[in-house]
């Protein structure tokens, strides 16, 4: 049994860190003094200016292009990267997308689409990356950013949600399963952040009002990073198998929410 406390993170990949999340992570890496590896789908200029921004911190950037739905070429990419980075000690899994069809209506090809992005090409990133940590015999940190929707449906959201689940479900499962090689393996669950993938830009979202959850904002993309930097650290030596949410409260309003709605308007998700 390998000891998860002697962990010395020195490199880490971070998967869609062109923008939001996946940024605010790589340069809180870079903070805390490790070399990033990049990737990127269909925004290689942001992934440019997030490699210049962990440069700027005195750490090495490495960018690739990663498409999560080629899940043969996916493992590829990560094994690049680490080849580029001489290792890999510590990888978030945060490339994804997200859908708003209602079941009924949801066809095969785009339930596979959010499928092979979310889950399939999830797997095989976060199993490459595994790999490497064992070969390497120094332990490693494994986080996949999943949603709330890991825990609780959105309505409009089935191929989204059966996504998150399972790569809740099998991040728990990898927990289990490489714990004797001083790997940890943890979930981290974000409501809703201000970022391109929520239509909120360079919001600053201390000035967007929601009711609905109870610090009554959203969140920022570096408060999801902080507590992915805490769990890519050796601070987190006893953390594994669990899923972090940093949601603002968001999800201990179901009980409240469900009897305080008065209308029927959230069907229409």
């Amino acid at each position: 049994m390998e000891d998860t406390t002697s962990f010395s993170p020195a490199t880490a990949i971070v998967t869609g860190s062109d923008s939001g999340i996946g940024r605010a992570t790589a340069v809180a890496l870079a903070n805390a003094g490790l070399d990033v590896g990049i990737t990127w789908h269909s925004d290689q200029e942001g992934a440019e200016a997030t490699a210049d921004e962990v440069r700027s911190l005195g750490r090495q950037a490495v960018v690739r292009r990663l498409d999560t739905t080629d899940v043969r070429g996916a493992a590829a990419a990560i094994d690049a990267l680490a080849e580029e980075l001489g290792g890999v000690d510590v990888f978030v899994n945060n490339a994804g997308t997200g859908d708003n069809v209602a079941f009924l209506d949801l066809d095969f090809e785009t339930w596979m689409q959010t499928l092979d992005t979310n889950l399939n090409g999830a797997f095989v990133c976060l199993q490459a990356a595994a790999r490497r940590m064992v070969k390497q015999g120094r332990g490693g940190r494994l986080i996949a950013v999943t949603s709330v929707h890991e825990l609780q449906p959105r309505v409009g959201s089935s191929a989204y949600d059966a996504s998150k689940h399972g790569l809740g479900g099998l991040v728990k499962t990898m927990a289990l399963e490489l714990a004797e090689h001083g790997i940890t393996a943890n979930n981290v669950a974000p409501g809703e952040i201000a970022t391109p993938m929520t239509g909120q830009t360079d919001q600053d979202p201390t000035q967007t009002d929601r009711p609905g959850v109870p610090l009554g904002r959203p969140g920022d993309a570096r408060e999801v990073a902080a507590v992915i930097a805490f769990l890519a650290s050796p601070a987190s030596s006893y953390v594994t198998g669990a899923t972090w949410a940093v949601d603002g409260g968001m999800l201990q309003m179901g009980p409240q929410a469900g009897s305080h709605i008065t209308g029927h308007d959230w069907r229409k998700g």
